[in-house]
């Protein structure tokens, strides 16, 4: 079991050590007075007197033991092994990218359990923390490079993560629209890696409810796989296709997010999230488009995610037609709401799949709309029950509510959905903020880097922290 928000009384008057492992960046490779400015250096004056950070950094290592330059056979892997930490924060990969290490990616995984399990069987029994690499900006594709660390190291840290039941921060997302950070287009300046610093402390002091495990009141037969390093059951519940995937810790309270539709895609956001504590889960109610029956399956299923102990209010994320989907469950249980996340919505079924504006819309989808609400041609034209037709009413709801829209979408234009319906809340004293991607079509959904969307998720569910590490009130 893992230490979580160790309390300092369990060591008495000893500080709780935290071995800092990894490879330049770690080091602080470039910085102006690395013993000041290295994440390692920070993270201790973030942490204060009763924690010891020791940095362990070694230029160019990799977790691949047969390369110029394996972490296992540096002092400073000797020393880390030596200082009998608490915690043990893992930060390598980056150097595995390289070209001459990519035929040994077969022993990656193994390697890095290899490592992993050195400092389980330390007598200090170390709480330990797998950190995926920051992204890069390097132009050479021989040497470190993004694009390997996205689709081959950082997929395999998740996996270990995942097997060995390790706690895990993707720092990759972090990075993606900050290059300007990266002098060299590698290591980051003092600012980026003051970033990273913020990002351990908040995991560091996090608690949480290391016992919980919803699992155990889901009666129905499970099959667990990986959800991006993070256990995931799938099941069926009332014929419905469900999935609840769980933190590693739960954070206080139980927070989570429903996911209405799209599983899966464009998941930074519910990782980020499952990293701070969430539960993440999905309903497969497709294709209702939100009509009663939808409404009367959510509610069950809410009632078993209740039953097994997460928190009465969720926080709903309503991707495209899922937009419809959030909207009109929250109208039918303003109550259990906490927040709505919505991305690209569908707000006006005319809009889409109708194609009764600038859209093109989608025939069958409109057939298989008018059927879930038993209208003829001339009903679905006059329909009026859509999340913008309530927009009054979802206004004086009292949820806040985040949208994420490209201005150049051409499939759910948002002059028919997001604007108007903006307008309406706002002049109705709602709580709304959209954030617009200009020349973004409908797609990509979400945000590179999911910051603003975590953010106003942990605020609307009462998570969030600041860096001192209180409740925010």
């Amino acid at each position: 079991m893992c230490k979580v928000g160790i309390p300092f009384s369990v060591y008495a008057q000893q500080k709780i050590k935290i071995a800092c492992i990894g490879n330049s960046i770690t080091y602080g490779l470039g910085l102006a007075n690395r013993e000041k400015n290295s994440y390692p250096a920070q993270l201790q004056n973030m942490l204060g007197s009763s924690y010891d950070v020791m940095n362990f950094g070694h230029s160019g290592a990799t977790v691949l033991k047969n390369t110029v330059n394996p972490y296992w056979k540096t002092k400073a892997y000797a020393d880390a092994l030596k200082s009998e930490p608490n915690i043990v924060l893992i930060k390598l990969g980056t150097n595995d990218s390289k070209g001459p290490n990519r035929d040994k990616y077969n022993e990656f995984e193994s390697t890095y359990k290899e490592l992993i399990n050195s400092f389980r069987q330390l007598p200090t029994k170390p709480r330990i923390i797998l950190i995926a690499p920051v992204a890069t900006f390097n132009a050479d594709t021989n040497s470190i490079s993004d694009r390997v660390l996205v689709n081959r190291i950082i997929p395999m840290i998740q996996q270990v993560a995942f097997d060995e039941k390790l706690e895990l921060i993707n720092l990759h997302p972090l990075f993606v629209d900050k290059a300007e950070l990266f002098p060299d287009k590698i290591h980051p300046s003092v600012a980026g890696v003051s970033l990273i610093a913020s990002r351990l402390y908040e995991t560091i002091v996090f608690k949480g409810n290391a016992g919980f495990d919803i699992y155990t009141k889901i009666n129905a037969e499970k099959n667990i796989s990986s959800f991006y390093g993070f256990e995931c059951a799938s099941f069926k519940f009332n014929g419905r296709d469900c999935k609840v995937v769980k933190p590693k810790v739960a954070a206080k309270g139980h927070p989570w997010v429903w996911r209405a539709r799209f599983w899966g895609h464009e998941p930074q956001a519910d990782v980020s999230l499952l990293e701070r504590g969430f539960h993440v889960v999905y309903c497969d109610v497709a294709e209702l488009f939100g009509n009663a029956e939808a409404i009367t399956l959510w509610n069950k299923f809410y009632a078993l995610m209740r039953k097994g102990g997460l928190n009465k209010k969720v926080a709903l994320e309503g991707m495209s037609r899922g937009g419809v989907y959030v909207y009109n469950w929250a109208l039918a249980n303003p109550k259990k709401v906490a927040c709505i996340y919505a991305d690209a919505p569908v707000l006006d079924l005319k809009s889409w799949p109708g194609g009764k504006g600038k859209g093109p819309g989608s025939k069958p989808d409109w057939e298989i709309f008018k059927k879930d609400y038993q209208l003829n041609d001339e009903e679905a034209n006059r329909f009026n029950q859509n999340p913008l037709d309530n927009a009054v009413k979802i206004a004086k709801l009292g949820f806040p509510m985040l949208h994420v829209v490209g201005d150049a979408d051409d499939v759910v234009p948002i002059a028919e959905n997001t604007t108007p319906f903006e307008k309406i809340v706002r002049e109705n004293g709602g709580d709304i903020k959209v954030i617009h991607k200009p020349n973004v079509n409908h797609h990509p959904h979400s945000l590179p880097n999911p910051t603003p969307i975590t953010d106003f998720i942990l605020k609307a569910t009462g998570q969030q922290m600041n860096i001192a590490g209180k409740d925010e009130k």
